[in-house]
């Protein structure tokens, strides 16, 4: 690791924390995909499109902790709102989170593959139900939010691909906006992103595997003026895992941000 321009750790948490005790090079990157350094203000976050200094941070840090996947999903969404003033710190968040089985690792995937596997695995399945998922701190941390929010994660049948989906009271705003003027405040907030893209769903079906295998995230604003959703839709395995640490990768090098992705 100590002759490496960028290491990227698939580890655990605690063997990602010893990992990094290794390396003894202050030139050597170290892009964490763990869980292990995500609220650490000595880490920078590795998110870049959440704000110019965001993305100039990275570049030039030497300990990047990459987001985890529905952390991605909601951070993509909330954190524009909080930003932009369009609702406080203090605004009672709720998510729920729907992924692909390979979300949760060699050992679930050998689940779901396995052949005299039980009925239940045919039905969408609801976990962490004590509300203390390991993504809420860094949801927490990074949207400035004044707690974590209420949180469904929900595992399916299909190998890839994620949606999260924000519920939104515009009665609760700090500001009134409908859902056009938050469409086109989402589309100005992300408009130099190369992977971030704001829609809205024409057929009235979203399904959650609509970016598998792909790198970008698109942001779904549907409801009415009064109740709205913000729908991330990604890759779990794309945006929310390798796909930004190769981003971040790029960012560090100084390559182009989309090398290897588009």
């Amino acid at each position: 690791m100590n002759s490496a321009d960028v290491v990227f750790l698939c580890l655990p948490d605690a063997a990602a924390r010893e990992a990094v005790k290794l390396v003894e090079n202050p030139n050597v990157c170290i892009i964490d995909a763990s869980t292990a350094h995500r609220t650490n203000p000595l880490w920078t976050y590795g998110f870049p499109e959440l704000s110019p200094k965001h993305r100039q941070e990275i570049a030039k840090a030497k300990r990047i902790a990459n987001p985890g996947c529905h952390a991605t999903g909601f951070i993509a969404a909330a954190y524009p709102l909080v930003k932009l003033g369009i609702v406080s710190p203090d605004y009672p968040f709720s998510a729920h989170s729907i992924t692909g089985y390979s979300g949760g690792g060699k050992g679930m995937i050998q689940e779901y593959e396995q052949t005299d596997r039980s009925v239940a695995f045919e039905s969408p399945r609801q976990y962490a139900l004590s509300q203390a998922h390991k993504h809420l701190p860094e949801m927490q941390y990074v949207t400035g939010i004044s707690a974590p929010p209420v949180f469904s994660p929900i595992v399916c049948d299909f190998y890839r691909g994620m949606e999260t989906c924000v519920p939104l009271h515009s009665k609760l705003f700090l500001k009134k906006v409908t859902k056009a003027e938050l469409t086109a405040l989402l589309e100005d907030f992300y408009k130099a992103s190369s992977f971030i893209k704001i829609a809205h769903e024409e057929s009235g079906f979203l399904p959650s595997n609509l970016m598998a295998d792909n790198n970008g995230l698109t942001l779904y604003i549907e409801g009415n003026d009064e109740q709205m959703t913000i729908t991330s839709v990604f890759d779990n395995l794309g945006k929310g895992a390798s796909g930004a640490a190769v981003q971040n990768m790029n960012i560090v090098l100084g390559l182009n941000e989309t090398e290897s992705l588009l």
